[in-house]
């Protein structure tokens, strides 16, 4: 293809672009739905930069510009939240997302300790749900997001990540 993504953990510098690709990338879903209201859509930048401080932000580059982004965090019962994955459209389905998604779990597990991975996704997002059983997801159940949207939750062991000391 020619081209060299790379990937990293995000800078606060990298809030703005973060925040611009996550409105573009979450048309297509909120359309999905008929909900130009859904979370990415109305989060704030001011939010964005408190979660690229706070959690386990990773980005994937072409150049200067971010072209992918993902979030997690270890929650209170062990497993890690990960969410907010987006590539910018014109990158889909070049393995971006996967990579970006292997690099949140291996941060968090590692460095963070965590045992296993969630997400949740929109129900009517087939794509997503493709990319997420192909990298080992299962689903565990559903939910109803803030914003209304059922959602599908999976789940992931975090033992590829497990070190033997």
């Amino acid at each position: 293809m020619g081209m060299s993504v790379t990937i990293s953990a995000a800078t606060e510098q990298d809030a703005e672009q973060i925040f611009r690709l996550q409105y573009l990338c979450f048309q297509d879903e909120a359309a999905l739905y008929g909900n130009y209201r859904i979370d990415p859509l109305v989060q704030t930048l001011d939010s964005v930069r408190e979660e690229v401080a706070r959690d386990c932000v990773f980005v994937a580059r072409l150049g200067d510009e971010v072209v992918g982004s993902v979030r997690g965090r270890v929650t209170e019962d062990g497993a890690a939240s990960i969410g907010r994955l987006c590539v910018h459209p014109r990158l889909q389905g070049h393995g971006i997302g996967a990579r970006l998604l292997r690099a949140a779990e291996s941060a968090l597990a590692g460095e963070r300790g965590a045992t296993r991975f969630r997400l949740h996704t929109g129900h009517r997002g087939e794509g997503n749900l493709r990319l997420y059983r192909r990298v080992g997801y299962e689903t565990v159940g559903t939910a109803r997001g803030a914003d209304g949207v059922p959602m599908v939750v999976l789940e992931k062991h975090a033992e590829e990540y497990a070190t033997t000391a």
